[in-house]
């Protein structure tokens, strides 16, 4: 049984792992400040619970702590996300050309078409 939960922690280590590369590598790729947070943070949460999850199988009696730690990063990560891309759209942040829909511009020009009388 141990070998078997050694196993599956390394394939699970890998697969963070593998992820945690894509993401930097979409950081690198991607054409705007938009893109690049959307990549950054979705890949980064999977790589890292699945990081998480591989270190759980290798060490089970860190399994709880790990699992917290795991439901915080799922709250946190994509919320400070958005939090950023707000703030960028909000000092006007340059999108990439190839950028055809913006819904916070929709959103916010819905908004202030309702608050005028």
């Amino acid at each position: 049984m141990s070998s078997l939960l050694a196993v599956v922690g390394g394939i699970l280590l890998v697969g963070g792992t593998a992820f945690l590369l894509f993401g930097a590598i979409g950081l690198v790729r991607m054409p705007d400040a938009y893109n690049r947070l959307q990549a950054g943070t979705k890949t980064t949460t999977l790589g890292t619970l699945l990081s998480l999850a591989g270190v759980a199988c290798l060490h089970p009696e860190w399994a709880l702590k790990l699992l917290l730690i795991g439901i915080f990063l799922l709250f946190t990560n994509p919320l400070s996300s958005q939090v950023l891309a707000r703030a960028a759209h909000r000092i006007g942040v340059k999108k990439a050309p190839q950028t055809v829909v913006d819904r916070l511009e929709e959103d916010l020009a819905e908004k202030d078409l309702g608050a005028r009388p």
